[in-house]
């Protein structure tokens, strides 16, 4: 693993964990915005042709979608 991909799985792996916390707090925008951080990680990973299948649950970060 490069120190680019260790370096956007690090940063992914903690917006994760403060994706559940604002989740579990009920912050729901707070939520939103880590899930978008995450997306934009995810982009740049796939940018930079790292594979990130399996780091992240589709379904974590739909559930941090804001509805219009």
């Amino acid at each position: 693993m490069s120190e680019f991909e260790a370096t956007l799985r690090s940063q992914v792996d903690e917006r994760l964990k403060a994706l559940a916390a604002a989740q579990e707090a009920g912050h729901d925008y707070e939520a939103h915005l880590h899930s978008a951080r995450i997306r934009d990680l995810l982009d740049m990973a796939a940018r930079h042709g790292v594979n990130t299948g399996g780091w992240v649950d589709p379904a974590v970060l739909d559930s941090a979608t804001l509805e219009d």
